[in-house]
């Protein structure tokens, strides 16, 4: 049982990691990367709703009729998702307000309704507790990287939640401010899939 908790939880730290194994929720990790702060708050937000929702499905899997199961996800991935954001409107607003619109738009990330879906449906409660918590931490850490990359060649430096640089460029430096702009989101995204693939076949 040990190992297949933690078979379930590793999968989701490079196997199956989004978004550059599974390659889903991109829409998050393109709009929102632009800082660090921003990719480890849709992070977290969405590793709670993942986790939540898996769970719960998981204990409702044998009373949730067939035909109607994507709605019901939804109804419980929607629940998750306002709790979210409340708990951000009350302690991090200003975190809220750069995430904006893509707070509510975690109902229909494909990572988390597919997870529902895929697996929590299927499987008992502590593997899908250990599937979501899984998943969502490595989407949080593709987030990170992904925003680490793009702000720190983008903008010069890393800042940290005070916005007091944590990691700075020198002097000569001249930043390449289009990695902070659409463009440089899709060539960060495409350079580290890459790279992930070129570890992946080694």
């Amino acid at each position: 049982m040990a190992q297949s908790l933690a078979k379930e939880f590793k999968k989701g730290l490079w196997a199956e990691i989004p978004p550059f194994r599974l390659v889903l929720g991109l829409c998050p990790v393109l709009a929102v990367t632009k800082s660090v702060e921003n990719g480890i708050g849709m992070g977290v937000a969405t590793t709670f709703v993942l986790v939540c929702s898996n769970l719960l499905v998981s204990l409702l899997r044998n009373t949730i009729p067939p035909k109607v199961r994507i709605a019901c996800y939804i109804v419980i991935i929607a629940t998750f998702v306002t709790i979210v954001e409340l708990v951000m409107q009350a302690y991090t607003y200003p975190l809220f307000l750069k995430l904006g619109i893509f707070i509510p738009l975690i109902v229909v990330n494909c990572v988390v309704l597919g997870r529902s879906e895929a697996f929590a449906s299927k499987n008992p409660p502590v593997m899908a507790l250990a599937d979501g918590l899984g998943i969502g931490i490595g989407f949080t850490l593709s987030l990170t990287a992904i925003s680490a990359v793009r702000e720190f060649i983008g903008a010069g430096s890393i800042t940290v939640w005070d916005g007091s640089p944590l990691f700075a460029m020198p002097d000569w430096f001249i930043p390449l401010s289009f990695m902070v702009e659409a463009p440089g989101a899709f060539v960060a995204l495409g350079l580290m899939l890459a790279g992930m693939n070129l570890i992946g076949n080694k």
